[in-house]
């Protein structure tokens, strides 16, 4: 009963504590400036002819698996190891590969800025912590990644875990996009965020197997089409 009360920590409470970070940390209101960017999508809606919610899903699933579980998931979980194991030195190897990675000046400034929000962001939420405000100085130019793999580092979540709740915070980003860019009915952006749902677990699962050697970004249509964004009539994104 005195565990129930929250007077006695244990196990499940501290697991359901866990969750609930992961949760706070891919909600949309989370002020790191997410929701300002399509990462090429609204691109593609102008020039590749995405018109439906099937078109959506399947380019989603398509970044979802090509894009992001072979990268940025990747990429994460290891960060999340470097943070935990309080290796600076491999926090910023990771997050020079991040940034020399991104094929486009809107894609750089996009992780950019995020990661420099997420990094204000802990700064703000653990001002008493001395060695976490430290560790948000780590990198001169954090990226996204490697700042979201610090916020979830701090918990006691499992890899997967943590990679599940970057990916949903993508893809509901992403389905935001598309309604406000094709655009979509809210109905029809559930259904693409249903789909992205059943697909998140084989991408962690992709991601977690992946190392150095096997990360990879190779995307060149998203580069392409990112530049072409650049100079786009009209845009509503800034990605």
């Amino acid at each position: 009963m005195q565990a129930a009360r929250g007077l006695i920590p244990d196990a499940a409470a501290a697991a359901r504590a866990d969750l609930l970070q992961l949760m706070w940390l891919a909600s949309p209101a989370l002020p790191i400036g997410g929701f300002s960017y399509s990462e090429v999508l609204e691109s593609a809606v102008e020039r590749v002819g995405l018109r439906d919610w099937a078109d959506i899903k399947a380019w989603l699933q398509d970044q979802l698996h090509l894009v992001l579980a072979r990268a940025d998931m990747a990429l994460l979980a290891q960060a999340i190891c470097a943070w935990r194991a309080t290796d600076p030195g491999r926090v910023r190897a990771l997050n020079d590969w991040v940034l020399q990675t991104r094929e486009s000046s809107e894609l750089r400034l996009q992780t950019e800025q995020m990661g420099r929000s997420m990094m204000d962001w802990l700064r703000n939420q653990h001002a008493q912590d001395e060695t976490l405000v430290a560790s948000t100085r780590v990198c001169a130019s954090p990226t996204y990644p490697v700042a979201f793999a610090l916020a979830a580092s701090i918990t006691h979540a499992p890899l997967a875990d943590c990679l599940s709740s970057f990916a949903f915070g993508w893809a509901e980003n992403m389905v935001q996009a598309a309604v406000k860019a094709v655009p979509l009915g809210q109905n029809a952006g559930q259904r693409i965020l249903a789909e992205l749902v059943k697909a998140i677990p084989l991408a962690v699962t992709d991601a977690l197997t992946r190392d150095d050697d096997t990360r990879q970004v190779f995307a060149p249509m998203l580069a392409i089409l990112s530049a072409q964004h650049e100079t786009q009539y009209s845009r509503l994104f800034r990605s």
